[in-house]
């Protein structure tokens, strides 16, 4: 890369592996020429779901989250497998494991890098529709999940008052929100 800013990579070992992602540790040599170590999460990539239903509610997960110690309340999302098709097989994918719904459709509204400071993740962003019950919750070992409806504008009321504390759920309720042509 030609950019001024850019590091420069020298040497990058695992450091830590377990289920789900590795801390990776580089040696970078900076700009002005300082060597020094970076350490971040490599994890790969993964999906939100905004889901709505025929009668624009949306689905909702409840999910025990061990690092911060509660149920938090959120979209669907999950991981993008090896064997996926697209991002959009990923999303559907997730979806129906995680809620036991299924969708008529899913667009793409958006990708970001929600930790780029401390790890490579990439989010990729739907807005599903049309979604209905249609069988079990698939669940991982490692997941213990209620699924519920709610509005938009509860979604919104909680986000406002603290309750909905999920950023990927945030921003992609707020993305829709703003940017939707629906």
């Amino acid at each position: 890369m030609d950019d001024p800013l850019a590091w420069a990579t020298r040497d990058a070992d695992i450091a830590y592996s377990c289920p789900g992602f590795d801390i990776v540790t580089e040696t970078v040599e900076l700009p002005n020429g300082t060597e020094t170590d970076f350490d971040y999460v490599d994890e790969p990539a993964a999906v939100v779901v905004l889901a709505l239903t025929p009668d624009d509610r949306v689905v909702v997960i409840e999910e025990w989250r061990e690092a911060v110690g509660r149920v938090n309340r959120g979209l669907p999302a999950g991981t993008v497998e090896p064997d996926d098709d697209d991002l959009a097989t990923a999303a559907r994918r997730e979806l129906e494991e995680e809620t036991g719904y299924v969708a008529d459709e899913f667009d793409h509204i958006t990708t970001v890098e929600p930790l780029n400071g401390l790890a490579n993740s990439v989010h990729h962003h739907f807005v599903a529709r049309g979604c209905r019950p249609a069988g079990e919750q698939r669940l991982d070992d490692d997941e213990s999940i209620r699924v519920e409806t709610t509005t938009r504008d509860e979604l919104l009321d909680g986000l406002a008052a603290g309750d909905l504390r999920d950023g990927r759920s945030a921003l992609c309720l707020l993305y829709h929100e703003r940017f939707a042509d629906d």
